[in-house]
């Protein structure tokens, strides 16, 4: 079995998966797991098809699992926003845009940040990412329209503590609600 292939993938799928999770642990966790994932399938890979597509839908299909089983597992189920505010004050603004574009992109849904990153930082087709995420391309398409919305929307709200009140003459109905989950 030639490597070098895969070995080429492992840039790409580390920076897909610290997007997806958010921590540089659990996404070394995560490629490691899809790396081994794909050697024990390897007969499963169709020799000629695109081995990025599929190394992708590995490690797609690996996170959803773990979300679920995560979700399954979690005493509950559910998390008090309030035994949470101190995670969910923005950082300090002089730290730059690149951890309030990280902290806007988790707080995005799952399945829309995986498109929106396949599609925006991965370079690939939508017919890639509907392949790899098992959806059809025209819910391909409407998650990254509703990703890219969403995150200018997170980007263009001002940083505010979960307990503050809206600024002055904000009408109620733009704000919007956290959920608890």
């Amino acid at each position: 079995m030639n490597r070098q292939p895969i070995v080429a993938q492992i840039p790409a799928l580390r920076r897909y998966a610290r997007a997806l999770t958010g921590d540089t642990w659990a996404a070394d966790d995560l490629v490691q797991d899809t790396l081994e994932r794909a050697c024990s399938k390897w007969r499963l890979w169709a020799a000629g098809s695109d081995l990025r597509a599929w190394l992708f839908t590995v490690m797609h299909n690996l996170f959803a699992s773990q979300v679920r089983r995560a979700t399954r597992q979690a005493p509950g189920g559910t998390v008090d926003l309030d035994d949470v505010a101190h995670e969910l004050v923005a950082p300090d603004p002089g730290l730059g845009h690149a951890i309030d574009l990280e902290r806007c992109l988790l707080r995005l849904p799952q399945d829309q940040r995986a498109v929106l990153l396949l599609v925006s930082v991965e370079d690939m087709s939508y017919r890639e990412v509907a392949k790899i995420t098992g959806v059809p391309i025209g819910t391909v398409m409407s998650r990254l329209s509703r990703a890219r919305s969403r995150l200018q929307e997170l980007l263009d709200e001002p940083a505010r503590g979960v307990h503050q009140p809206p600024a002055a003459g904000t009408p109620a109905s733009s704000v919007t609600p956290l959920r608890r989950l």
